[in-house]
């Protein structure tokens, strides 16, 4: 199933090319927040889903056309980001996991735009991402029962900037921090129409041109044994989003005028637009220095280089 919030934040079920509002399922007067609204339909969806059920196959449907979709996890208690965590093409040993926050102001969703500070930076790069959302509270959960606590995943856009804030290296997560940085959707999927997350086609392309195209296989520290790393230094809870990390092979800049499009197999396409202020512009192409330092292990990624 895929969930979605849409128009003023009401809870829905993308079902093709439809959407099938279920906010008459829930008592959402408390939920003064939007991101209260997806997180009671995530609490409750275990009791709630024969329910859910029936009145898709038999309620309202709105077309995909007429409706705006929003993201799907307006603000997420926590954005946890793995730090690289793909073996892109290489032999080397896997680097230890490590994770940092991103802001969950952060958070934008299908149709809207990315909008580059007018801070002086080297570049901004798009990193397209698996990520998982959080089900139920998982506080030291080992790798073997920590998937009980995944209700789905979502798509996830990590914009980076690199440089230009925070230490003179530019090793500064704030960078990665700014308003609209982190584009999510379209959809929730549920996690049992995944049947195994590390076999997942990423792709990613900007103004039509194919940028990401990798395979969650490649991942070196997968979602069981990266939920028990998080979970031993923070409490995850329903609608925390956990994103896996990218494949750096593929990243390139952003600029003013861009498109954007993420898909996952399955997820349906998450397509936002960049505004730049300043109207910036960096070579339209991969960026080879970091892609060969990440695989030659040049350096271990940080917020300054590729994370």
């Amino acid at each position: 199933m895929k969930l979605v919030l849409f128009d003023d934040f009401r809870p829905g079920v993308l079902d093709g090319d439809a959407v099938c509002p279920i906010d008459e399922l829930f008592d959402l007067k408390g939920a003064a927040h939007p991101q209260d609204r997806i997180v009671e339909v995530i609490v409750r969806f275990p009791e709630l889903r024969p329910a859910i059920e029936a009145h898709v196959a038999g309620g309202a449907r709105l077309p995909i056309g007429e409706v705006r979709l929003r993201p799907p996890l307006p603000r997420p208690g926590k954005i946890v980001c793995a730090r690289a965590n793909y073996r892109e093409g290489s032999d080397r040993e896997p680097w230890p996991m490590d994770a940092f926050l991103k802001s969950p102001e952060a958070v934008i969703g299908p149709g809207d735009t990315v909008v580059l500070p007018e801070r002086r930076h080297d570049v901004f790069h798009h990193e397209a991402e698996l990520a998982v959302v959080i089900g139920k509270e998982a506080s030291k959960v080992p790798a073997e029962s920590v998937m009980a606590h995944v209700f789905g995943y979502v798509g996830f856009m990590d914009v980076s900037a690199r440089k230009g804030i925070g230490r003179p290296d530019g090793a500064s997560f704030l960078g990665k921090s700014y308003d609209t940085f982190a584009p999510l959707g379209p959809a929730i999927v549920t996690a049992d129409e995944v049947a195994d997350p590390h076999v997942l086609q990423v792709r990613y392309w900007v103004n039509g041109e194919l940028r990401h195209d990798y395979n969650t296989s490649d991942i070196e520290h997968g979602v069981p044994e990266f939920l028990e790393f998080v979970s031993s230094v923070m409490t995850l809870y329903p609608g925390d989003v956990v994103a896996m990390g990218t494949n750096h092979q593929q990243i390139g800049p952003l600029q003013h005028g861009d498109h954007a499009v993420l898909e996952i197999d399955g997820f349906g396409r998450l397509e936002v637009d960049v505004v730049d202020p300043l109207r910036r512009t960096w070579a339209r192409q991969v960026d080879q220095e970091i892609a060969t330092k990440v695989r030659q292990s040049l350096v271990v990624p940080d917020a300054s280089s590729a994370p």
